[in-house]
């Protein structure tokens, strides 16, 4: 399902985005819509899949997961059995928060959140241990200066 995006919808997912928890009410004023209309847009939002769910963000630090390591990949392997697996390892590690298939000198990139470096190591092993990997490069994320920025509609 295809939905065109106007400027009140773009102003309401902006707002979303910055903050979820609005309640309808103030969600309608601060785009200037009436809450009947407002609703409405909401649904057709969610119904056309370009909103996807409410999720909450949390502070890493205070859930202890203070390292930020992207991970790069390079494979041998190519066929659609080794990459079901793979996919599938992958998606069983919970600290794996993000996983892309990427074009250029490396072939997947995944962004890793972990206590500390033990912590990593033993995600790192637990990967390498069950996928067949060419190679495997990471670079510690020292601070986060701009993290799950809202996307600009």
């Amino acid at each position: 399902m295809t939905h065109k995006l106007d400027s009140f919808d773009r102003a309401i997912l902006r707002a979303l985005q910055q903050d979820a928890s609005l309640s309808q009410r103030d969600l309608a004023e601060r785009v200037g819509m009436s809450q009947n209309a407002c609703w409405r847009r909401l649904q057709a939002l969610k119904a056309s899949g370009v909103m996807q769910g409410e999720t909450l963000r949390l502070d890493r630090a205070a859930v202890e997961l203070d390292l930020t390591v992207l991970v790069l990949i390079k494979t041998r392997h190519h066929s659609q059995d080794w990459l079901k697996n793979f996919r599938q390892i992958i998606l069983s590690i919970p600290n794996i928060v993000d996983f892309y298939r990427i074009a250029g000198e490396y072939d997947y990139m995944l962004k890793v959140v972990a206590r500390d470096m033990n912590a990593f190591d033993a995600i790192y092993r637990k990967m390498i241990e069950k996928i067949d990997i060419d190679t495997v490069t990471s670079y510690m994320a020292m601070e986060a200066i701009a993290d799950n920025r809202p996307l600009p509609v």
